[in-house]
């Protein structure tokens, strides 16, 4: 209760602080906060907002914090934020960002849908952070659009809405669309809004403030988690892993991926088993596994669709694959996901050596 009321109080004193004020400029923001968003999410995107009050010296961003009923909603980390009003018609802000965060699917309901497409017919800008925007998409109000979204959910994002382009980046300004992955890329995104509104150097004197090294722009990717495990050292292994991540459903041959990176697939094998302990197509396999256990979980897909889009030609070996690395077959691994059988048992062998 003392971090509730810590973070109530905060946001309470940022916002009548921003009100004592009303210039031209005073742009409005909104939060809608969905059951379990990402609070670092969150926190990073207000934090910009308030930096920037701080520094010009007067109130240049307000700020709303929303939900379905206005009830305070938890985040992933139980804080709540008291501050919450309902999101209706009256009094919108002029740009609205959905606060998403972990089991996105089951958080986004009809009225959250209705919620989003009312603030849509009233022309106002629209943004997601984290997964936040699975709800736009649920909402069809990104189709035609590109979007960026953590990179956990976008392979099964892409497979569900085929109209909309996601993108790698870590955040992605497309029109009135203001989409990040997370974490701290809110940070980066909404310095970028800052930027265009008032220029470098207060951006500038924001990032000094929060000792952010370097402000990442809508060209930046987000780090697959081979590279950031083998850290900037590796740009070989980093470039066959994302030509892998993008070829799934017709996977490249050893072959093909040493001579698009230039190097002897003798090389290849070499580097993938000094840094990562296994082969090349021991890694590709067990990619294309973690994907389709993403795409049975998160999707309707059957598991034959599922095969099929994770390059596994045979249903055979498609299951015989998987169960080695997860321990399970595809259809039980689905069925234990809805709660319909007993819990799936351990896998005897480790993620990363199971699949050849």
């Amino acid at each position: 209760m003392v971090n509730d009321c810590v973070v109530a109080k905060s946001t309470r004193q940022c916002q009548e602080s921003t009100v004592t004020k009303t210039p031209a400029s005073l742009q409005h923001f909104g939060f809608f906060t969905l059951a379990q968003y990402s609070m670092i999410a969150f926190t990073n995107a207000i934090e910009i907002l308030r930096m920037a009050n701080y520094l010009s010296g007067e109130p240049l961003y307000r700020w709303t914090v929303y939900s379905v009923d206005g009830r305070p909603v938890a985040a992933s980390n139980g804080l709540t934020v008291q501050e919450t009003v309902a999101l209706g018609p009256d009094a919108l802000p002029d740009i609205l960002f959905v606060c998403g965060g972990i089991d996105v699917s089951r958080a986004v309901d009809d009225d959250v849908v209705r919620l989003l497409r009312m603030a849509a017919r009233a022309d106002i800008a629209l943004g997601g952070l984290c997964t936040g925007s699975y709800a736009l998409a649920r909402a069809g109000l990104l189709n035609g659009y590109r979007c960026a979204i953590h990179w956990e959910n976008m392979s099964a994002l892409r497979e569900l809405f085929p109209s909309i382009a996601f993108s790698q980046e870590v955040f992605v300004v497309d029109r009135d669309r203001y989409t990040c992955s997370g974490g701290t890329a809110p940070i980066d995104l909404v310095l970028k809004i800052v930027t265009g509104r008032f220029g470098k150097t207060l951006a500038a004197g924001i990032s000094d403030q929060f000792i952010v090294d370097h402000i990442r722009d809508d060209k930046d990717r987000q780090h697959i988690p081979m590279a950031a495990r083998l850290g900037v050292n590796h740009h070989a292994l980093g470039d066959v892993a994302s030509l892998m991540e993008n070829n799934i459903e017709e996977p490249l041959s050893l072959e093909v991926l040493a001579e698009m990176v230039s190097l002897s697939q003798r090389q290849l094998q070499r580097m993938f088993r000094q840094y990562l302990g296994m082969t090349p197509t021991q890694y590709y396999v067990n990619l294309r596994l973690r994907r389709a256990r993403e795409l049975l979980l998160q999707t309707s897909m059957s598991v034959m669709q599922v095969s099929v889009a994770c390059g596994f030609q045979s249903p055979c070996h498609f299951t015989k694959s998987y169960r080695a690395l997860f321990g399970c077959s595809p259809s039980s691994e689905r069925r234990h996901s809805a709660g319909l059988d007993s819990p799936r048992p351990r896998p005897a062998v480790t993620q990363e050596r199971a699949a050849t």
